[in-house]
């Protein structure tokens, strides 16, 4: 497709919101997505190519764009303040259909299912920002709260805050989750001794920690995008 060529100028059998309409939103890739959102775009301006070099700029991963704020993606050629808030919403709108996914009473009782119902929360996170997983005797979520924000890279855990809202919410066991902006989802020192103190705090107040889930991105050396330091053995002493 030349680049100078407007979505407008294309067949209606290549354009695509006509495509998403006869084929489903399945059948377009995320550029192209991206485009119907951004609309035509300014004259000369081909919105799937912008869409592209939005992709290309965030390393083709739509977590690390939904983190882009508003005046970073106003600096991209073809996005403007509109589109810029349009995309913003979007994403959004994303994270909330999560929450309400989130609200179904889910046996998490492995990392991976953990991982899989907080990453749409967490994907377009810039700082850190810890939540605690409420289970019951059977491992079936109670439901979840955010109980700290952080900055870039650092985040305050204290046990008082993980077990007051687990005592609220009846729980009978919990998990902690918490994201890296980094992408890495290494733990870091202070992940390991705050949770080893969380631990201890929970057996005297017979509430079992059962996990501490760390997200961050899908990477060579972190296929699964997240890390469990269950997984990892530092929940055995």
């Amino acid at each position: 497709m030349n680049e100078s060529m407007r979505i407008a100028d294309l067949p209606d059998a290549l354009k695509p919101r006509e495509r998403l309409a006869r084929l489903g939103a399945e059948s377009l890739n995320p550029a192209e997505l991206i485009a119907i959102l951004l609309r035509v775009g300014t004259q000369g301006i081909n919105a799937i190519e912008v869409g592209k070099n939005l992709l290309h700029k965030y390393d083709v991963s739509l977590c690390q764009l939904s983190r882009a704020d508003v005046n970073e993606l106003c600096r991209i050629k073809g996005i403007g303040k509109d589109k810029a808030v349009g995309l913003k919403a979007a994403f959004s709108l994303a994270r909330r259909m999560a929450d309400e996914m989130m609200g179904e009473q889910t046996v998490l009782d492995t990392p991976d299912k953990v991982a899989a119902k907080m990453m749409p929360i967490c994907m377009d996170a810039s700082t850190e920002k810890l939540y605690v997983i409420h289970l019951n005797t059977r491992a079936r979520m109670l439901g979840w709260e955010e109980i700290s924000s952080g900055t870039l890279d650092s985040l305050l855990i204290h046990p008082r805050e993980v077990y007051r809202s687990a005592i609220t919410a009846n729980a009978h066991r919990v998990v902690l989750v918490h994201n890296h902006p980094s992408g890495d989802p290494t733990p870091s020192e202070a992940d390991i001794r705050a949770t080893r103190d969380i631990i201890r705090a929970g057996r005297l107040l017979r509430i079992e920690l059962t996990d501490h889930v760390i997200i961050g991105l899908k990477s060579a050396q972190h296929p699964r995008g997240f890390t469990s330091l269950r997984e990892l053995g530092y929940f055995y002493e």
